[in-house]
């Protein structure tokens, strides 16, 4: 039987049966049995969005799975070479390989999300750069051999940097990658609803490769333009209602406020000295530092790196637990409680017209009743479906002219380039009630 004919076999509730072949298996393979992809299986793909949507117990492992799967249907689509392929597959694969606990959120235990989860993933990547590693994988790839060329190239696609084919840059991370064109599909299945649909298959039937001043770039043929518009305005819709939603986002707020402070009072309050001891507790202290401007990016990353690459959502998880089972009185264990326990803060949608003269009334409010910021907070969130200005889409007709989507359509045109936001409270339920509280809330 002809090696290439064995198919290897993952069984997925989005994409069905993805099939791999040997070859491409054994491309996989070693990444994907490595301790940094396994740890993937401990972070979740959507934050705290199982707290709103019961489902969304989904990892940045299943995405990345699913991703590397997309990456190679859209290779193939395309004519791509199989040593082109092998490289596609890896950097879809490896990604998100660079996410801390709870994905996204994590990134705004730095102030300013200073340091995003981006910047950790060149040393992930390195750790992978060995002599040991490179043997191992070329032992089973003898016709496709993992080089440094290779290996810095997949590197490069991960990080946005100039490749020698932008055409296998645009499968990996671009505004039609193979990393939104399954975390679309997938957040939608495990959240239950239908916002994130649109056809895949007609989609990658679409795809062509297309040449622009820029070289060989990743298009579609005029017959996709209603499955991308279909896709852009899914994006859209998973945004504002999925991945902005506000008690989804509220929880997400509590928990980096529960983090952040801790980190200001691991080394002074006593009773946390058994979380200042762990894993996390270690973090937390360089985080503190870190956003007190005792320690520039670069040292930070380098000197807990060895630290952050051990962290999972179970680390966050288990310091939760024991501090919301503390007898003492603090803010960490109030929002630890919370979030035990699930219980979940009032939304309150605003008006934007009105946003000064009511955040100065609440900021009255919380002054004059000594009310602490997580108690009441002001969260707002902008958001944009689609970036005309920044690489955007190519379409081609039926007479080879090249057009960018939003020539092409009044709809992309309309929302492209177009800065939304929300904006609304979270009050903690034990003061909602309060009178003058209702009075300010009455006037939004």
């Amino acid at each position: 039987m002809n090696k290439e004919s064995i198919f290897h076999v993952i069984k997925d509730p989005v994409h069905g049966t993805m099939q791999f072949t040997t070859t491409e298996d054994n491309w996989l393979k070693p990444f994907i049995d490595s301790p940094h992809f396994q740890r993937l299986r401990h972070i979740k793909q959507l934050g705290m969005g199982d707290y709103i949507f019961p489902g969304a117990v989904h990892t940045r492992f299943n995405h990345c799975l699913g991703c590397s799967y997309t990456g190679s249907q859209i290779s193939k689509k395309i004519g791509l070479p199989e040593a082109d392929r092998q490289l596609v597959m890896i950097a879809c694969l490896l990604h998100d390989i660079g996410h801390g606990p709870f994905s996204h959120t994590f990134e705004d235990l730095f102030v300013n999300k200073a340091i995003r989860h981006e910047d950790w993933t060149p040393f992930f990547l390195e750790d992978y750069r060995t002599d040991q590693f490179f043997d191992r994988y070329n032992k089973i790839n003898p016709k496709y051999p993992m080089t440094e060329d290779n290996f810095e190239e997949i590197g490069n696609m991960i990080m946005h940097r100039s490749t020698r084919n932008p055409l296998l840059s645009d499968i990996v991370s671009s505004q039609l990658d193979a990393d939104r064109l399954d975390y679309l599909l997938r957040d939608s299945h495990f959240c239950g609803v239908q916002y994130g649909q649109y056809d895949f298959r007609w989609m990658l039937n679409c795809m062509t490769i297309i040449q622009s001043d820029k070289g060989s770039r990743l298009g579609l043929t005029h017959k996709g333009i209603g499955v991308v518009e279909h896709y852009l305005m899914a994006r859209r819709l998973m945004i504002q209602n999925i991945y902005q939603h506000q008690k989804k986002l509220a929880f997400e707020y509590f928990l980096i406020k529960l983090l952040s402070t801790l980190s200001e009072h691991l080394e002074t309050f006593k009773p946390f000295q058994p979380i200042k001891n762990s894993r996390l507790g270690n973090f937390l202290c360089e985080v503190n530092r870190f956003n007190s401007n005792k320690m520039d990016k670069k040292s930070f990353l380098e000197k807990n790196y060895t630290i952050y690459k051990e962290l999972c959502d179970y680390d966050v998880f288990s310091v939760i637990k024991l501090l919301a089972e503390m007898p003492e009185k603090h803010s960490c264990i109030d929002i630890a409680k919370r979030l035990q326990t699930r219980c979940m803060p009032k939304i309150i949608r605003l008006d934007h017209k009105n946003l000064p003269k009511i955040l100065e009334k609440i900021d009255h409010f919380k002054n004059k009743k000594t009310i602490e910021d997580w108690q009441i907070a002001f969260i707002r969130i902008p958001h944009q479906s689609y970036a005309i200005s920044h690489d955007p889409i190519l379409i081609i007709n039926e007479k080879g002219v090249i057009k960018p989507l939003n020539e092409i359509s009044f709809m992309i045109n309309a929302i492209g380039d177009q800065s939304e936001e929300i904006a609304f409270l979270s009050i903690d339920k034990n003061i909602y009630e309060d009178k003058e509280l209702q009075n300010i809330l009455f006037d939004v």
